[in-house]
């Protein structure tokens, strides 16, 4: 199992559990939660497409789901103790989960525990192994969630709705309206979300957008579809007067990430690249281990090596040994062949051999991505870190499936080779003012106005300035020659669940 930073047609199939729970709700008394899992209100039937063997699920009811929830959230979360006990009978799953928490909050006061969701099981299936999920292919950025609301194209992926050739959607495109109904002020925000975010494909919406440089809006219709995330896009080398620069944009940490990743280091070392701009503006995580391998292959073998790239704490239940896999707990070290994700596993990942490394960063920038900048930290290659405050996610989860629902519970932390892990607020360029763990670098807004890789827009010039000049200019357009040659033309998209990103950003009154 791999750790992140996931209708009853016949029911001739399914078995009549003996086991349902009929004692009722005792506090502080927690079942097994084997004693309940695959219990289901619904049961699937057939056979499992991520085994090949038919569903476990027997005829249960949405209380013994719940006691699954219970039990399983008490055995594993992180802060179990601070989860109020509350009788499974008494709500529906889905509120119980979002129950099954703690309600804490930071020094800061935000919310202790900002990271708990779940997805459909085939949904999560398909996103993390091929990166598949509904869509247009078009990933918005809400800078306005209630009105005054702001919705603007972030990034598209190519061969997609969105960028059909009667569509023509792109970076810094504006919405302004959606089935009728204005972004900016209108009432009817479930229209809006609705056709913003579609959940599932063939969905036709209309769309009245305005694009980048124009005054005059224009109507499209897109129908929604299976869009394939493809997560390395953008991989290119800029020609400066003092060396070649690598820059990549890197959206998330799933399985067909590995290969990708491996081609991009392999062609900027080719190219002799003396710098790397990694841009993780909308990476909201995935597999540690792919963050593990990236980022030993800025690294190299000399820094890398043997040490220690981050540990995993669960809670005080287990102390010395993981309790989802058996494994004793001990130190991860840095990866120096690919684990076979999408890459042959005991492949030799090459690597750029840097003594730093600069990141773009966003709210959109959590977790498995936040660990690489941590794990680089650790082994004292500098991260140079230029945009604005990451989420602050030294958390991480497996993904538990029950009924046909995943479910994502923060249930370890991690720290770096130094024990750093407290960076529950983000890490925030030094000049942002901002609760989080400050780091050298600008703090420098989101740039719709150019393309993302483009050497002018706003957050990748300053990491070009910031080279020759760490003083953070005012948006200085940094020197760059004419030519630069693209090692690479791959784009990418997918849902991004972080803030203000994605359909966990939906617009509100």
């Amino acid at each position: 199992m791999k750790a992140n930073l996931d209708s009853l047609a016949d029911d001739q199939n399914a078995t009549e559990s003996s086991t349902s729970s009929q004692e009722g709700w005792v506090e502080g008394v927690f079942e097994a939660p084997t004693t309940f899992r695959y219990l289901c209100a619904n049961p699937r039937i057939g056979d499992d497409p991520a085994t090949g063997s038919a569903y476990l699920d027997a005829v249960g009811t949405t209380t013994d789901e719940n006691n699954w929830l219970r039990s399983w959230s008490n055995n594993l979360y992180l802060w179990y103790s601070e989860i109020e006990d509350l009788d499974p009978a008494d709500y529906a799953t889905s509120e119980y989960f979002d129950l099954m928490k703690s309600f804490e909050t930071t020094a800061s006061g935000n919310p202790k525990d900002k990271y708990h969701f779940t997805y459909d099981t085939e949904e999560w299936r398909q996103l993390s192994q091929s990166g598949i999920t509904a869509g247009y292919g078009a990933e918005l950025a809400i800078l306005s969630s209630s009105p005054p609301r702001e919705v603007v194209v972030a990034f598209t992926e190519p061969n997609t709705p969105a960028t059909a050739s009667d569509v023509n959607l792109a970076r810094g495109t504006i919405i302004v309206e959606v089935d009728g109904v204005d972004v900016e002020n209108g009432s009817d925000t479930d229209t809006l979300n609705a056709g913003l975010f579609p959940a599932t494909t063939g969905e036709s919406h209309e769309f009245l957008v305005r694009d980048l440089g124009t005054t005059e809006p224009r109507t499209v219709t897109i129908e929604s579809a299976l869009i394939t995330q493809d997560p390395v896009q953008n991989v290119k080398v800029i020609t400066t007067d003092s060396g070649d620069v690598g820059y990549m944009l890197f959206n998330a940490h799933l399985a067909p990430s590995e290969l990708e990743l491996i081609d991009a280091v392999e062609s900027l070392s080719a190219a002799g690249v003396v710098d790397l701009v990694l841009d993780l503006r909308y990476n909201g995580g995935g597999y540690l281990d792919i963050a593990n391998e990236l980022a030993f292959m800025i690294a190299g073998s000399e820094r890398a090596t043997g040490k220690v790239f981050g540990e995993i704490q669960f809670n005080d239940k287990y102390p010395s040994t993981n309790p989802v896999t058996g494994a004793a707990l001990e130190p991860e070290l840095f990866h120096t062949s690919a684990q076979g994700f999408s890459a042959s596993s005991g492949t030799a990942l090459p690597a750029l051999n840097l003594e730093r490394v600069f990141v773009l960063t966003g709210p959109g920038t959590c977790s498995a991505s936040e660990s690489i900048i941590n794990g680089l930290r650790g082994i004292d290659v500098e991260v140079i870190q230029i945009g604005t405050s990451t989420c602050g996610k030294p958390y991480g989860f497996y993904a538990f499936d029950n009924c046909g629902t995943t479910y994502f519970s923060i249930q370890f932390r991690g720290t770096n080779a130094k024990g750093f892990g407290d960076y529950t607020d983000g890490f925030s360029p030094t000049n942002e003012p901002s609760p989080g763990t400050a780091l050298p670098g600008c703090f420098v807004p989101d740039d719709f106005g150019h393309a993302l890789g483009d050497p002018f827009e706003d957050r990748l010039n300053t990491a070009l300035a910031y080279r020759s000049n760490p003083d953070c200019p005012a948006l200085a357009k940094a020197a760059v020659a004419h030519k630069s040659a693209s090692t690479s033309d791959v784009l990418a998209n997918g849902k991004i669940r972080q803030p203000f990103f994605g359909s966990l950003g939906l617009l509100r009154d």
